[in-house]
This record gives C-alpha cells, structure tokens and sequence, in this order.
C-alpha cells in the first residue's frame, strides 16, 4: 500500500498556551500513525510529499482573493485572534499554507495513481473555513481547497466525507450549488457552529449533493453503523467518486471533552473501510478536530490501518455493532431517505 504522507514539523509552530487546538494533537496523531505502522510492517509504504507552500491562486478556487490577501497579511506578524475561536501565532502562516497545500498534493497524488491512499496530519484544521473568515479554529478550509485541485486535474466527481462531530460549514458552503462534488457530514446535533440542518440539501444544480445526517448526543457504533448502510454508502457508490477526501475530526469519539458522541477506534476504521468500498481505495484521509489525545492516536492507528489491511484481517476485523440504532436517529435516516430519494434513486 502506497501511502502519501502529509507532515511536518512547520505544523507545531502554530501554537497558543492552553488552547484545545495544540501541537500535542498533532504528536497524538503521529503517534498513531507510528503505531499503525508497526502493525502493518510491509503492507505500508510511506512517502512523506515534500513541503511547500499553497499558491494564492489554490487557495482562491475556494476563498474570495480579499480573504486571501486580508488573512496572510494580518498573520504574517506577532500574534492574535481571527475570530474569538481562532487564532494565530508568529508561525500560524507558514503552517496554515503547508496544511492546504499537503492536503491538495496527497489528493493529487491518489488521483494520479502516484500512492494508493493519502494520510495528512496537519494544522490547523479547515472544514469551518468560510470563503470569506476565519471561524471555528480554520483559517484556510484545507480539505475544500483540495476537492477544487483534484477537480482542476481531471477528477469527474469527488465526495467529501466529514465525520469530524461538528458540522463542516465552510466545505458545504463552498459546494452547494456544485454537482461535481458530494458532501456528506456526519456531526452532532445540535453543536457548534449550528448549520448542518436535516434540510440542507444543497442548491441550484448541486440539489441533493449535500446530506447532513444529524446524530443525538450519545450516538455511537451503531448508528453510524446504520447511518453508513442506509445512506452513505449508497450513496457515494452510486455517485462513484474519483476520490474521497475525508475530513477527519477524532472528536466524536466517546473521550472527547467538546463533545458528546460515543465513537470508538473500531468505528472510525469501518468507516474508513466504507469510504475506501466507495473510492475504490482511492481515500485520502486529513485531520480536523479531536481533543482527546489517546482517543487522536488510538483512532489515527485504527484509520491507517484499515486503509491498509484487507477485510476482516486482524486487529480490527469485528465491525460497529449491528444492533438497531436508537429511535431519534433511525427516524432522522427515514426523513434523510425520503428526502433524497428524488435525486438518488437507491434510496428508494
């Protein structure tokens, strides 16, 4: 399995004492891939792509060129605040420049069939990027500005996958009304940043190529087991993606302290299993939020892992429970079928 890796040591130097978002997320999710490493031995081939910084140009496919300029000059010194949430450092620049861009070179690299699958550890995150403000810990919405390189390099269809517990604004935003890409969030409701709602199905000619599937607090295995079976993998199996560019957030797991979902290792890797029966295996895998750092490493294992081993091998060969998810969520996937049943036939 050739992996592109996406990392580096430019990533620690955005930094603010006693923030959730820090560089030890960053040294958890390292950790993890190591860990993952060490059980796959030869199965794993990792080439970590070289640094660079993202070009004005990239980062405007999805960002207005006054939000460009405007941010990378307000950070490009000392150190402040963006919004309430987010803020930047004296080396938040560099940083937030080399996570778009890692993540648009992993996408690339999958698209071209230069590595089998995509891992990118980088920060800060982006999925609540907005194309004109920073909101939610994002500067740049790095998975976005990925979905529009691959699609400059000859990509039909991409999906985004966004797992991560809070709902990736800025991404839908950025796609609703293009039918090229599919997204798809995963994230508990009702949480911050409060969009994401059941009827947000896209616009104009991306109608039905968003799909929020809102989960309770306290949804775990089995619903995102059943959420996985009834809607997402139907669905993204039949839009058939040239790639699926996961916006990974670890947060929804059970120890998170921000949130209230009750995910496990074992779900993220049937999950990422999932997306990699969609794609074909062409999955690149980039990390949001999480603010647990053993449930970042233990998770970050669990997801290379499956991007790596055939099903059913062991370690992680038993999937999510199979019992029946609660009543609040099988109602919200009868309303979700119902509702995207005019534009995706397979739900019906």
């Amino acid at each position: 399995m050739k992996a592109a890796i996406v990392d580096d040591e430019l990533f620690d130097g955005h930094v603010k004492p006693g923030h959730p978002e820090s560089p030890a997320r960053l040294l958890a999710a390292r950790r993890g891939l190591s860990d993952a490493a060490s059980v796959l031995g030869d199965l794993w081939e990792p080439r970590t792509l070289a640094q660079r910084e993202c070009a004005p140009e990239e980062l405007a496919a999805v960002h207005s060129e006054q939000y460009v300029e405007r941010t990378l000059a307000r950070i490009a010194h000392g150190e402040g605040h963006l919004d309430a949430d987010t803020y930047f450092s004296a080396g938040t620049g560099r940083a937030a420049l080399a996570a778009a861009a890692g993540v648009c070179d992993a996408a690339t690299s999958v698209l071209h069939g230069e590595a089998d699958v995509g891992v990118a550890l980088v920060r800060p995150p982006g999925h609540h990027a907005e194309i004109d403000r920073a909101m939610g810990f994002c500067l740049f919405n790095n998975v976005a500005v990925a979905a529009r390189k691959v699609l400059a390099a000859g990509a039909r269809r991409v999906m985004i996958l966004d797992w991560d517990a809070h709902h990736g604004n800025g991404t839908q935003h950025a796609f609703e009304s293009d039918p090229r890409v599919l997204f798809v969030s995963l994230h508990q409701w009702p949480l911050y940043p409060g969009t994401g709602a059941e009827v947000e199905i896209g616009e104009a000619d991306g109608l039905g190529h968003t799909i929020n599937l809102t989960m309770p607090p306290g949804s775990g295995p089995a619903d995102y087991r059943a959420a996985f079976e009834q809607i997402v993998e139907p669905v993204g199996t039949d839009a058939a993606p040239d790639v699926v560019i996961v916006s990974s957030g670890f947060d929804a797991h059970r120890w998170d302290p921000l949130t209230d979902l009750a995910l496990d290792p074992e779900t993220y890797a049937w999950m990422t299993r999932s997306a990699s029966r969609i794609a074909r295996g062409r999955v690149v895998v980039a990390l949001e939020g999480g603010y647990d750092l053993e449930a970042v490493r233990e998770s970050l294992a669990s997801t290379v892992q499956a991007l790596a081993l055939p099903e059913g091998d062991a370690p992680l060969a038993q999937p999510p429970s199979a019992a029946s998810p609660s009543t609040a969520v099988g109602e919200m996937l009868r309303r979700q079928r119902r509702r995207l049943a005019p534009f995706w036939p397979v739900l019906r």
